[in-house]
């Protein structure tokens, strides 16, 4: 079986020096790897193919068979990089912490502490008479299970 750290080892050692920057590696028991990368303004497939070709160039077929896909993550995927908090401030997301509560909001500003959103202020209801009370917009980044963009069509 193909080993992730070996893929991870031979992107990371392509990519250094680019614009672009390894987001994740997932190699499944049937040698199928997807890498996912990531760019401040966008990934070319020109850089998709450069990436797949040097990954490919790198592992031996005759030795062992496996199936390639390089992209980004695209946006209906969670962050897993702290410069795609940085790409996407002034983008409304959606903040999941790790004791289940969720928040929506304009993402401020993210750094390795802390993520700042300008959260979205439910309406006044019955159940929620003073919307305001109790919101803090900075999170620490210890308690953050995932942050996703909200994707408006």
């Amino acid at each position: 079986m193909i080993q992730r750290n070996h893929i991870i080892q031979l992107a990371e050692t392509f990519l250094k020096g680019s614009e672009n920057y390894l987001i994740d590696v997932r190699v499944s028991s049937t040698n199928r790897i997807s890498v996912f990368i990531e760019n401040d303004q966008h990934v070319s497939i020109q850089d998709c193919i450069a990436l797949s070709r040097h990954i490919e160039h790198a592992l031996d077929r005759e030795q062992e068979d496996f199936e390639l896909e390089v992209s980004s993550p695209g946006i209906d995927q969670p962050f897993r990089h702290l410069r795609q908090y940085a790409k996407y401030a002034g983008q409304a997301v959606e903040l999941k912490l790790k004791d289940g509560r969720k928040y929506t909001g304009k993402l401020v500003s993210a750094d390795d502490k802390s993520v700042h959103i300008q959260p979205d202020i439910p309406k006044k209801t019955k159940k929620n008479p003073n919307p305001e009370l109790g919101i803090s917009p900075v999170y620490a980044m210890d308690e953050v299970l995932e942050t996703r963009l909200i994707i408006k069509i």
